[in-house]
């Protein structure tokens, strides 16, 4: 599985020396369903390319409720751009929701990215606005059904592996809500 994050580097510009210092520093992990990586509050050490599985992170209020910030699959890189900026704790939870196998790289490596102005952490930031502007739209610009329709188009392979309350998260609705328009749709 390094091999693929080894031709991803190359596909980014780095030289085969800044290529073998980055596959020495990362680390291929294997994490069980319900795997907290980051706690809130907590300052990461480390960045992840997520090969397989699910994760989701979440803001936690005080008064115990849960806000779902984002999901992420296959081939999602997951960095907290805030934390690292600021230097400060994270504001959000992050947990695998099904087994995951990921790739960890320690979080100065992107720091270093960050300082050189390397292409691979510009593509990163360029990829993160535009996921942003395209989930501001998905809903600003859409009802919860036609988010719903365009959930099930775009992601049918998380179908089966989200379930009800997840996807209402996702969708930023209840899951009666969900419910409600699952039931609207097969009528």
């Amino acid at each position: 599985m390094l091999q693929g994050f080894q031709q991803q580097l190359i596909d980014y510009g780095f030289t085969a020396s800044e290529t073998k210092k980055l596959i020495d520093s990362a680390q291929l992990i294997e994490l069980p369903t319900r795997h907290i990586l980051l706690h809130q509050g907590q300052v990461a050490t480390e960045i992840y390319l997520l090969l397989e599985g699910v994760c989701h992170s979440a803001y936690l209020t005080n008064q115990g409720k849960e806000f779902s910030k984002e999901f992420y699959w296959e081939n999602d890189w997951i960095i907290g751009f805030e934390s690292l900026i600021k230097q400060q704790a994270s504001p959000y939870l992050l947990e695998s929701l099904t087994p995951c196998t990921l790739i960890t790289l320690p979080v100065d490596t992107l720091r270093v990215w960050r300082e050189d102005k390397h292409s691979i952490y510009l593509k990163l930031l360029e990829t993160q606005l535009m996921h942003k502007e395209n989930k501001e739209r998905f809903m600003l610009l859409y009802s919860p059904e036609q988010r719903y329709q365009l959930f099930c188009q775009n992601f049918p392979h998380l179908l089966d592996r989200l379930n009800d309350y997840q996807i209402a998260a996702y969708l930023g609705i209840t899951p009666i809500s969900l419910s409600r328009i699952k039931k609207r749709a097969q009528s």
